[in-house]
């Protein structure tokens, strides 16, 4: 808890700090598409999405960002094992596959930092880095392949389709060249890292799940 007190008084010392030595803040919007790789074991598939994001420079090498990111159905098997309730029961087990599809959508608020360039140069390339948190909302839709009476049998995970959600700390990092007025193509990679975990009993795997990489290329206009 005190950990994350330091870090919640850490970012808002640098957000204000650069607040007020600005003097005009530029403001950016940017989208582009991403793939997505789950590289959670149990969990693993692609998917393809979009972000639309928002930054607000309070220096040339400082800012806010606000991101909003949704992606397509990613698709997946587990062999799991229905065991019986009562030691009478024949049979004592049933293998099955459960059939998943798994989406997610985010939110995600933090600090970008320029670490090569800044956000308004108009020749050579920049480098920079995102840190910040996320809240991601999960939806997944299990369909097994054997019908099993769950009051004869424990089965690992539900059949049927719920929603979960997991807090994040979201890193990344990117390429950036101007193309003139204003406008910049871009090239990062990102990460999910699971801050928080809230069991669901749709989800076979809830441990430090899910663990996310994307790669993301799009468009940025700054706002002069």
């Amino acid at each position: 808890m005190n950990c994350c007190r330091q870090l919640i008084f850490l970012f808002i010392t640098l957000f204000t700090g650069s607040a007020l030595l600005a003097q005009t803040p530029l403001f950016s919007f940017a989208t582009d598409v991403s793939f997505q790789r789950n590289f959670k074991k149990g969990q693993q598939y692609w998917a393809v999405g979009q972000t639309i994001q928002g930054q607000l420079n309070f220096t040339p090498k400082d800012g806010l960002y606000f991101w909003a990111s949704y992606y397509s159905d990613g698709q997946f098997s587990d062999r799991l094992i229905a065991t019986a309730k009562l030691p009478a029961t024949v049979p004592q087990q049933i293998g099955y596959i459960n059939n998943v599809q798994m989406r997610f959508k985010q939110l995600s608020t933090g600090w970008k930092k320029y670490l090569k360039g800044n956000c308004s140069t108009e020749e050579g390339f920049n480098i920079y880095g995102y840190a910040g948190f996320g809240l991601v909302l999960g939806r997944v839709i299990n369909s097994h392949s054997a019908t099993i009476d769950t009051t004869v049998y424990y089965v690992p995970v539900r059949n049927g389709k719920a929603n979960f959600k997991r807090l994040t700390l979201d890193l990344g990092l990117g390429w950036e060249v101007p193309m003139g007025g204003g406008i910049y193509i871009y090239a990062e990679g990102r990460t999910w890292i699971p801050a928080s975990s809230y069991p669901s009993k749709y989800l076979f795997v809830n441990k430090n799940a899910p663990m996310m990489g994307m790669f993301n290329a799009g468009l940025r206009i700054l706002f002069d």
